[in-house]
């Protein structure tokens, strides 16, 4: 692999690979985020007002559920990021189950204990901090 920032349709056909998988399986992919709880995420484009899906690393935190917007460490949040912000009624599927939530970007405490936590679960998540000056935003989706 390349050092390269891949380009928006690498990431793009990347990102419906899992999702293929995800459907296909039952809500487990394999790859990189094998064993690693996985949800797809819907979110609604902020200008575009179109559908996106985004396959994403969760934690589960008994009937909510917490999101990362690390973007593998890079200096700007993801596009998704934004959507959610603008729009926070989603939709998450999680293994075969469809389930509407509220996005709220979570900060102070809460935010701590969840991305302390994440680091741990998923060590890969402290190498995104390190990469990055920005602070890497913790979303609580709330069942709605």
């Amino acid at each position: 692999m390349s050092d390269e920032t891949p380009s928006a349709s690498e990431i793009a056909d990347f990102n419906q690979s899992i999702i293929d998988e995800f459907r296909a399986n039952d809500g487990k992919v394999g790859g990189p985020f094998e064993g690693a709880p996985v949800l797809l995420l819907h979110t609604t484009g902020a200008k575009s007002g179109k559908e996106r899906v985004h396959p994403m690393v969760y934690q589960d935190l008994a009937g909510e559920v917490a999101v990362f917007a690390s973007k593998a460490g890079a200096d700007t949040h993801p596009a998704w990021y934004h959507n959610l912000v603008a729009n926070p009624a989603v939709t998450v599927e999680i293994g075969t189950e469809i389930r509407n939530f509220r996005a709220r970007v979570a900060a102070g405490d809460e935010r701590e204990r969840i991305w302390s936590t994440q680091k741990e679960l998923a060590p890969v998540f402290a190498d995104y901090e390190a990469k990055t000056d920005r602070e890497i935003p913790v979303i609580v989706l709330e069942p709605s």
